[in-house]
């Protein structure tokens, strides 16, 4: 471990712009330096660094932090990596030493879930060999032309009947309840007990990159059964938008074919593993993200080739993942097999030969692909054909290379005998629109940095669940979750700013409160605290800092540099999130940061004042049905009080609190 005093010098040390400016090549921009983003495809630079508030920002894809979180993001490496690479640039000596305790139980936390997972696949592979397992779970892989070795090297296995086996086998063998229900293997009912999470299904261990087990997925053998498979939910060492089935056993493959086969299911990909053609992967039981194709780009392919079943939710799927494969600048192909095949079933029935040639043979661009699939549906009609056309000439716009899309629009004015300057023209009209609003984005950007005005969003608050429920990070309270973020977000801009209205300056005197003063005695004497605990967190560790006597852009760059890597992405996110203002939002706000303030602070937290009465009044309606009759008279007329209360709030702030 680095000691404290070390890790403090690396931090005074480093400056953001030296940092980025190894790996960037940086135009000044005013005060900030400019770039193209290395976190995603861009012609037009919409990345800055800023050195007067030691931070990067992209206004392209969100990405942001410190010198330490550009390292880590562009390195692929640990916090502690980081720091060592930074030391290495200017020469600072490191000497590590023993780790505390604090630090070790730290640690040892998420090597917890670790160990309790990887005993759970053992457990679960144990099961395959006897028993109900033996009769239900080996057969049926079996079935499924599994071969002894293939089912021991994916670490297949069989979920017992019994509602405890698994939680009742860990418990015996020395492991905490706690870690088997944070690791998502158990689940503890509203009464209290605690049972296993999957049960008399087969299983399907998901890896991580460097080969530790992270999560499940089970398949039930039950036709009658509509959750054909659960998967483990989301947990500090399983993130399910992040992860791909079998990417442990594909990297070397991917990497050596320079391409990446993607398959829906998971036994797909087991079995054309089993084949001996390695370079494939699935996609977790979700929908193909934006991180899954970064983590099959970060093992070198430059291709994917999609190769889900020929029916209508294959078809629909692989047109989905077009567009984002395409955004990120790799080349995409799709296969789509015979009818009623799907990579499974025809692996099984064919060699790996022939099922590379079918490939070879049958794999189509995305042109090919899409002119195929509508041109029967367009037939003669000249709207219907033209419609198809812009949606390929649109899809040809996602591409960040111009000499490949050159090559796209001959190909695809060939194909339809259409003139290609139209295509151009329309291609070039639509990256103009995409310019156009990024151009927007900083100049209302720009706006804010000049005059620090981040008017909030002027829709109500459950219009905006939608916005924080897309957060990389986990939300246990949807609906306190917007006015708690954007709380935070006026403590991380403006926390030490002075909060004076303008009627009440007498009363105040020379003791005028600081944004964060203001909020943190409201919060105090409601007697409220954030529910979401990514939130709290960041909103302790400010007051923490706050109390210690730092100045505002000290704190932030002291939880941006943080170990704790939630912390910093919270930090990062809304110490510089990027409001839409527009024009009529722009002419309603106040002329100087101090009067807006005064309007917005005081309003949002009414606002999170409303939002927890109706989470009190919801949390209430759900607990009638089980109540007596007497403790459900009780209830209502709290119910009636708290919805009063709740309408005279309305009243006073009006419809879009």
């Amino acid at each position: 471990m680095i000691p404290a005093d070390t890790v403090n010098l690396i931090l005074e040390t480093a400056r953001v712009e030296d940092i980025v400016g190894d790996y960037l090549t940086l135009k000044r921009r005013g005060a900030s330096y400019v770039a193209c983003c290395p976190f995603h495809n861009e012609k037009t630079p919409s990345f800055y660094v800023t050195p007067s508030k030691g931070i990067f920002k992209c206004f392209g894809c969100g990405k942001a932090g410190s010198a330490v979180g550009f390292v880590m993001e562009v390195e692929h490496c640990s916090y502690y990596e980081a720091l060592k690479l930074i030391a290495k640039r200017y020469n600072i000596e490191v000497r590590e030493k023993e780790e505390s305790a604090e630090d070790i139980a730290a640690r040892q936390r998420t090597e917890s879930l670790m160990i309790v997972s990887e005993f759970a696949c053992r457990f679960f592979m144990d099961q395959l060999k006897s028993g109900e397992g033996r009769d239900i779970g080996y057969n049926y892989f079996k079935s499924r032309a599994l071969e002894d070795e293939t089912i021991e090297k994916f670490s297949l296995g069989w979920a017992p009947s019994g509602k405890r086996e698994l939680v009742d086998a860990a418990l015996k063998a020395g492991y905490k309840l706690e870690y088997l229900i944070e690791a998502g293997l158990a689940v503890q009912r509203e009464d209290g007990s605690v049972v296993d999470k999957f049960r008399e299904r087969v299983m399907f261990p998901i890896h991580s990159v460097s080969g530790r087990v992270v999560a499940f997925s089970g398949r039930t053998l039950h036709s009658d059964n509509p959750a054909k498979y659960v998967n483990s939910p989301e947990t500090p060492i399983y993130t399910k938008s992040k992860n791909l089935l079998g990417i442990y056993f594909a990297k070397a493959g991917m990497a050596r074919q320079n391409d990446c086969i993607l398959v829906e299911g998971n036994v797909d990909m087991v079995m054309m593993h089993q084949l001996g053609i390695t370079n494939v992967v699935a996609s977790c039981g979700t929908s193909l993200t934006v991180e899954q194709i970064r983590l099959i780009r970060r093992h070198s392919p430059e291709n994917v080739t999609i190769m889900y079943d020929g029916d209508s939710a294959g078809i629909h799927a692989a047109l989905r993942g077009i567009g984002l494969i395409l955004r990120e600048g790799m080349n995409v192909k799709v296969v789509l097999l015979p009818e009623g095949e799907d990579p499974d079933s025809f692996a099984r029935s064919h060699s790996r030969d022939q099922v590379l040639e079918f490939i070879g043979a049958n794999s189509e661009d995305f042109i090919s692909f899409k002119a195929r699939l509508l041109s029967d549906e367009a037939g003669k009609d000249p709207l219907k054909r033209a419609n198809l056309i812009n949606d390929i000439a649109d899809t040809i716009a996602d591409i960040p290379d111009p000499v490949k899309r050159t090559v796209y629009v001959e190909d695809c004015a060939n194909r339809f005998n259409i003139d290609s300057r139209l295509l151009f023209t329309r291609i070039s009209r639509t990256r103009k629109e995409m310019q156009e609003e990024q151009r927007k984005e900083r100049i209302r950007e720009a706006r804010w940095q000049e005059n620090g005005l981040p008017l909030p969003p002027e829709t109500p608050v459950s219009a905006r669940v939608e916005e924080y429920a897309a957060d990389s990070f986990p939300i246990e309270n949807r609906i306190l979750a917007p006015a708690e973020k954007e709380l935070l977000g006026f403590i991380l801009t403006h926390g030490r700013d002075a909060l004076e209205f303008e009627s009440d300056s007498d009363f105040y005197g020379e003791s005028v409160p600081t944004v964060f003063e203001f909020i943190r005695g409201t919060l105090d004497e409601d007697g409220a605290s954030f529910a979401n605990t990514v939130y709290r967190r960041a909103y302790d560790a400010y007051m923490q800092l706050y109390d210690s006597g730092m100045d505002q852009d000290a704190i932030i760059r002291t939880m941006l540099d943080s170990s704790d890597r939630t912390l910093a992405d919270v930090t990062a996110q809304l110490s510089t999130s990027r409001y839409q203002l527009t024009v009529k939002n722009f002419e309603k706000a106040l002329t100087t940061t101090s009067s807006w303030l005064a309007a917005f602070v005081p309003r949002t937290l009414m606002r999170y004042g409303e939002r927890r009465l109706q989470d009190r009044i919801d949390k209430i309606r759900a607990s009638l049905p089980s109540m007596d009759t007497e403790s459900q008279m009780e209830a209502m007329k709290e119910l009636v009080k708290l919805q009063s209360i709740k309408t005279g709030i309305k009243k006073q702030y009006g419809k879009n609190l």
